[in-house]
């Protein structure tokens, strides 16, 4: 490959990277302080849950029309549009009363939803051969960033005395800087073997087994995953850890992931089907997740915490991945993209508000770690059958 095109690689893969860092702190700063939030503007749990879900309701509004989007204004700046929603919807959220809040929220999911749907169908048009090993780039770069979203959480509001609403806002930084660097990327983009993403074939994906095996194990690794952020400080600090170490809990959950994230998606990609990698995480999900259950000493904990992490880290890295597994060309990537992320989101939304419901009806956190674990069960189910060697259409 001559210099130039390395070059032009090197940036474009940088402005890929960025992107991904913009994907989830929006979100994961919420949870550390969600009880802040709720104290201050005297909500109710699933109240307070439902600033969780509404980003999760966008992303199941926006999947199927993101790919329209991107039809008619290219990958690239159908991106930049995606950073450029994100960026308001998190200056409007602490800009002023309740209803802003929710509404910032919603906006925010937006932006993210466009650059989530989009991004795998780039990935598998522009670097076809190395889907594992860009997956895992770009969804290890999102979990770094979606860690320090929280751990840095609670010293931003209460060691740095900025409040909720600052906490929050101070993440248009990163999305700024996305914004400038994606701007650069789009001038030095390769060419792709499909440059646009068609109009999708719902039709032919909805009769389709494996495309639903893949929506429904995206959705309940997302289920699990907005659960854990949103709950997982809650829970902690009922065993009687403090609101900073309990934040750091989830921060650490999240590092702790990276080498699953990073490394699944390209195991996955050198494996005949993915089955094996699914007992893998699975059993690590259900250890973890059951161990909540009991009052154990901060180094138990951690060992929980860290098989959570590893679970969670693992599933989104292989959902993504299954998008370009699971289909043969771009064109296919993007609509099962818009599928499995509307329909899975959609479920995954209900979530937080359901585990925070039940928490207020019997003031104890058992009944909800009982549904946790039955949904890893199920979505261990759906990750096998995902992970045979077929494609969607």
């Amino acid at each position: 490959m001559p210099t130039n095109e390395k070059w032009k690689y090197s940036i474009f893969i940088t402005g890929i990277i960025v992107l991904a860092f913009n994907l989830r702190p929006a979100i994961t700063s919420v949870g550390p302080i969600i009880g802040i939030i709720r104290d201050e503007l005297n909500l109710d749990n699933w109240n307070v849950g439902l600033i969780t879900s509404l980003p999760l309701l966008a992303f199941a509004f926006m999947s199927p029309i993101a790919p329209r989007i991107a039809n008619r204004a290219g990958n690239e700046r159908a991106l930049l549009y995606g950073l450029i929603i994100l960026l308001s919807g998190i200056v409007i959220r602490s800009a002023g009363p309740i209803i802003f809040l929710y509404i910032g929220t919603t906006l925010a999911g937006v932006g993210i939803a466009i650059i989530n749907v989009i991004l795998p169908s780039l990935i598998k048009g522009s670097f076809p051969a190395k889907i594992g090993l860009m997956t895992g780039l770009y969804t290890t770069s999102m979990s770094i960033f979606a860690a320090f979203g929280s751990g840095l959480s609670v010293p931003l509001t209460v060691n740095y005395g900025l409040g909720w609403k600052l906490s929050l806002a101070s993440w248009s930084i990163i999305t700024v800087i996305g914004i400038i660097i994606w701007l650069i990327a789009i001038k030095n983009s390769p060419a792709q073997h499909e440059v646009k993403l068609y109009e999708p074939s719902g039709k032919k994906l909805i009769r389709s087994g494996i495309a639903w095996q893949v929506t429904l194990f995206m959705g309940l690794q997302s289920f699990l995953f907005y659960v854990t952020i949103s709950w997982l400080a809650e829970i902690l600090k009922a065993k009687g850890y403090d609101v900073a170490t309990a934040g750091w809990f989830v921060a650490y959950m999240q590092l702790i992931s990276l080498p699953a994230t990073f490394l699944t998606p390209i195991i996955a990609g050198k494996l005949k089907d993915q089955k094996p990698v699914v007992y893998g995480f699975g059993l690590c999900a259900l250890i973890g997740y059951t161990g909540l259950f009991f009052n154990p000493s901060i180094i138990i904990t951690t060992v929980w915490v860290t098989l959570i992490g590893i679970a969670l880290g693992a599933s989104i890295s292989l959902a993504l991945a299954l998008l370009g597994l699971r289909t043969e060309n771009a064109r296919q990537a993007g609509e099962l993209s818009g599928m499995a992320q509307s329909f899975g989101y959609l479920l995954a939304s209900a979530g937080p508000i359901f585990i925070g419901f039940l928490f207020d009806l019997s003031g104890k956190w058992n009944s909800s770690i009982l549904i946790i674990l039955m949904m890893t069960i199920v979505m261990i189910i759906f990750g096998i059958g995902a992970s045979r060697n077929k494609y969607v259409l």
